[in-house]
């Protein structure tokens, strides 16, 4: 059964100029990602995986070649198509949980929406389901520092998720969490995808891509390897050629 895909890196490269040298920090990378799949991009610090990051979400340009998401050319895109794509096709989640500290919950997972014009009433609803989604309906009206690591990080999730974003892009998203917490988050995720989100984590820590079915893993601005389990599964993992 052929797969739709969803996002197209083909020929990527990301130059840094720091005075009169040249940083290299992605080199030509192609890499295709299909809808409905659980992506792991791990590497060391330093291996491109956050460059390949803030691309893929939109948050950065390539220095050359074509990136295609959801069917859109966005390499050449000026900063305020950039903002609009990413408003509409990518959900953050970030290792700081990057919360607005005076706004309650529900207040910080209707923000996304504001961006797109969304009538009051509407966000507070679909800001209401999405936490509800994540185990915090009784959690709406709380600040951030009167939630534990784990339930902001929750609110980090419902506030992806509430655009219902073409990819949820998870950066070291347990990185600030005990391993008990990041256990919980990471099982959310498989049901997540096991609900039909195509989900991205980037991250270092191997226990974390192994929640993944492809795991792509990065080395000097290079893609060193691609593994699919989903190919010929769990136990049969086959190495794409890259």
């Amino acid at each position: 059964m052929s797969r739709e895909t969803l996002l197209g890196l083909h020929h990527v490269c990301k130059q840094y100029v720091m005075g009169e040298a040249t940083l290299d920090a992605l080199k030509d990378v192609n890499l295709s990602i299909y809808r409905n799949e659980y992506v792991a991009f791990i590497g060391p610090s330093g291996s491109g995986k956050t460059t390949l990051m803030n691309i893929v979400g939109c948050l950065d340009k390539p220095s050359s070649g074509d990136y295609i998401l959801n069917d859109t050319p966005v390499a050449d895109l000026d900063d305020n198509a950039l903002a609009r794509i990413r408003n509409r096709e990518i959900g953050f989640i970030f290792q700081n949980f990057n919360l607005l500290g005076r706004a309650d919950a529900l207040h910080n997972v209707m923000q996304p929406l504001i961006y797109r014009g969304i009538p009051l009433n509407e966000r507070k609803r679909m800001a209401t389901e999405s936490l509800q989604s994540v185990g915090l309906g009784d959690r709406l009206h709380h600040l951030p520092n009167q939630l534990s690591g784990g339930q902001r990080q929750r609110v980090a999730i419902a506030r992806a998720l509430v655009g219902k974003p073409s990819i949820l892009l998870a950066d070291e998203p347990t990185g600030n969490l005990d391993s008990s917490t990041g256990r919980d988050v990471m099982a959310m995720f498989d049901n997540l995808h096991k609900n039909g989100h195509t989900i991205i984590v980037v991250t270092h820590d191997q226990n974390i891509a192994n929640h993944c079915r492809r795991v792509v893993r990065l080395m000097d601005g290079q893609v060193l390897s691609d593994t699919d389990k989903a190919i010929k599964g769990d136990n049969q993992e086959a190495m794409r050629r890259v």
